[in-house]
C-alpha cells in the first residue's frame, strides 16, 4: 500500500522512464525500500508515454533497448513500436514492485540540499518531502523544444508539437506543415501523408537515413525465447556489438565514414531517381554529426502528389500563411513541430539547487559536467543518470543507464560502510573527468567543420550530452564506483 503521509526518505527518484524505473528496480532487488518515486504525469513511461504521434518507434532494437534483468520475449519486431515498448515498461514497473513507490502527479517545483540537515529539501505539486539522496533520471527526451518564429503566437490553425501529439486533432484533408527532418519527423512524415489533403515539410537540413532491417518476430522465434532465455542473451549480445562496430565512423576514421555515407547515398538514389529532389535530400555535413536515422518509407513520400519539400527552415507566420527561408509562401491549417528537446540545457538543471545556493543550470553556463557522469561538486548526495556525457549515437542509451545504476548502487553501499558524510566529487576529480571528455571528442565528427547537432552546448561548442567512445568504454570507466574521486587525501 502506497504511504502518501511518508515525507521523509533515504531516497527520491525523479522520473519513472527508463532511467527512473531502472533505478527503481536494482534497490527494490538490492533490498532497498525507502524510496519514493516522482512522476509529473498521471502515468509511468517518460518519453514512451509522451510520445504517441503515428508511427512512433525505437531506432535501438527493442531486445537491446529494454533492461538486461527483464528480458522481454514477446516483442513483435525488431524495431518495435512506441506503444509496446511502453506496455514493456508498465510491466517491467508492475512486476518489480514499483508501482507503491510512485507519487503521481507529483511535478518537481525545486530541491535545495540543506546543508544543516544534510538532507535535500524536494517541493512538489503534492507539498514537500525530504531525503537524504536525489537521484534525476528524467533524461534527455523530456522536454520539447519549440523555436522561437516570429508569429507563431498568432498562427490561425491547429499548432502543436510532435511529443504532445493531438489524438483529437482533425488531419484528414487538412493542409500540413511539419516543422524539421529529424527522428520523430521521419516517422510520423510517411504516415500522416496517407491523411493529409497537402503536406508541407520544412527541412533545415538533410538527414543521413540507411534502410530499417525490421524483421518481425515468428511465433516459433518466441517460442524459443520463451523456453530458453539464453537464446535472447546471445540475441541481445550480438546487437551490442554489431552496433558497437559502428562507432568507427563516428570516431572519424576515413575507410568507415566513406562505407556508411556510400550505404546512406546510395539508399537515397535508389529510393529517389529524380536529381533535382535527391539534391534537395542530400546532407551536407559528415554522416554521424547528427544522429545516422533508419527508414524505409520516409523518401518514398516526397513521391507522392500531396507532398512538398521546402528544403528550407521556416522562417516567420503571418495567420494563416507560413513563410520559409527561401521566401515560399504556404497556407496551412496545421503546423506540426518536429524539432527535438532541450537537451543540452535541460529544464530540471534550474530546479535543483546545491550546497552555495545556485542551481545546476548556473553551475552549468559554458555546459553540462559531471565526475563519471553521474555526480556533481557542489550537490551533495546527488546522482544524476542520463546526464553529461552519457547520450549514444550508435547504441543503446538503456546500456548506459544500467551502467550509472550500478555505479549509483556501489556508492550508496560504500557511504553505509564507510559512514561516510555526504557524497561529493572533488572539483580536481570532477575537472579531469571533464577535460577527459572534451580530449576524447577530439577528432570525432561532431566536432568536424560544419557540424551542427543538439550534441554539442550551443554556448560553448562543447560536447557535452554525447559519451565520445564506445559504450563499453562506458561502462569500463563508470560502471563501478571509485571512493578516490571523493575522498581528499590531503586532508585524509
Amino acid at each position: 500500500m502506497r504511504d502518501t503521509a511518508k515525507t521523509f526518505f533515504d531516497i527520491v527518484i525523479i522520473g519513472t522512464g527508463f532511467a527512473g524505473l531502472g533505478m527503481a528496480a536494482r534497490l527494490k532487488q538490492s533490498g532497498r525500500e525507502d524510496f519514493v518515486i516522482l512522476e509529473r504525469a498521471n502515468d509511468i513511461g517518460g518519453t514512451w508515454r509522451d510520445n504517441t504521434y503515428p508511427g512512433v518507434a525505437c531506432d535501438v532494437p527493442s531486445p537491446l533497448y529494454s533492461f538486461s534483468f527483464r528480458l522481454n520475449a514477446e516483442w513483435s519486431r525488431l524495431f518495435s513500436p512506441g506503444a509496446e515498448i511502453h506496455a514493456y515498461m508498465k510491466s517491467v514497473a508492475r512486476e518489480e514492485g514499483l508501482i507503491p513507490h510512485v507519487r503521481f502527479n507529483a511535478a518537481v517545483k525545486h530541491a535545495f540540499w540543506d546543508t544543516a540537515t544534510a538532507c535535500w529539501r524536494i517541493s512538489t505539486a503534492q507539498g514537500e518531502i525530504q531525503a537524504k539522496f536525489l537521484i534525476t533520471g528524467t533524461g534527455h527526451l523530456a522536454d520539447e523544444s519549440l523555436p522561437n518564429i516570429p508569429g507563431l503566437s498568432g498562427f490561425t490553425g491547429q499548432v502543436f508539437h510532435s511529443a504532445r501529439w493531438r489524438n483529437e486533432a482533425v488531419l484528414e484533408g487538412k493542409r500540413i506543415g511539419i516543422v524539421g527532418s529529424g527522428a520523430s519527423a521521419i516517422q510520423l512524415v510517411p504516415e500522416v501523408a496517407k491523411i493529409a489533403g497537402h503536406m508541407t515539410v520544412f527541412q533545415r537540413s538533410a538527414p543521413y537515413i540507411i534502410p530499417r532491417p525490421n524483421h518481425v518476430f515468428t511465433d516459433a522465434e518466441k517460442r524459443l525465447f520463451r523456453r530458453d532465455r539464453t537464446e535472447m542473451r546471445k540475441l541481445r549480445e550480438s546487437i551490442f556489438w554489431m552496433l558497437e562496430n559502428t562507432f568507427a565512423s563516428r570516431r572519424g576514421v576515413p575507410r568507415y565514414l566513406a562505407e556508411n555515407k556510400q550505404q546512406a547515398l546510395l539508399h537515397l538514389a535508389q529510393q529517389i531517381p529524380d536529381p533535382e529532389l535527391q539534391a534537395k535530400l542530400t546532407p551536407d555535413y559528415e554522416i554521424g554529426c547528427k544522429r545516422v536515422l533508419l527508414s524505409n518509407d520516409y523518401y518514398p513520400t516526397f513521391l507522392r502528389d500531396n507532398v512538398t519539400l521546402e528544403d528550407t527552415a521556416l522562417e516567420s507566420i503571418n495567420g494563416g500563411t507560413v513563410v520559409a527561408a527561401s521566401g515560399t509562401r504556404v497556407e496551412l491549417d496545421v503546423l506540426i513541430f518536429c524539432t527535438g528537446f532541450e537537451a543540452a540545457t535541460p529544464p530540471y538543471a534550474t530546479l535543483v539547487h546545491g550546497s552555495d545556493g545556485r542551481s545546476l543550470a548556473e553551475h552549468w553556463q559554458s555546459g553540462m559536467e559531471a565526475n563519471a557522469s553521474t555526480t556533481v561538486n557542489g550537490f551533495p548526495n546527488l546522482f544524476i543518470i542520463n546526464g553529461p556525457n552519457t547520450g549514444l549515437g550508435h547504441n543503446s542509451i538503456v546500456y548506459i543507464i544500467e551502467s550509472q545504476v550500478e555505479y549509483i548502487l556501489e556508492a550508496l553501499n560504500w557511504v553505509e560502510k564507510t559512514d561516510h558524510g555526504p557524497l561529493e566529487p572533488l572539483a580536481a576529480a570532477q575537472s579531469h573527468y571533464s577535460d577527459s571528455m572534451q580530449d576524447s571528442a577530439a577528432g570525432t565528427v561532431w566536432l568536424s567543420s560544419g557540424c551542427k547537432s543538439w550534441y554539442l552546448d550551443p554556448r560553448s561548442r562543447k560536447l557535452t550530452l554525447i559519451w565520445p567512445s564506445f559504450a563499453h568504454n562506458f561502462r569500463h570507466r563508470n560502471g563501478h564506483f571509485s571512493p578516490d574521486d571523493y575522498l581528499d587525501k590531503e586532508k585524509a
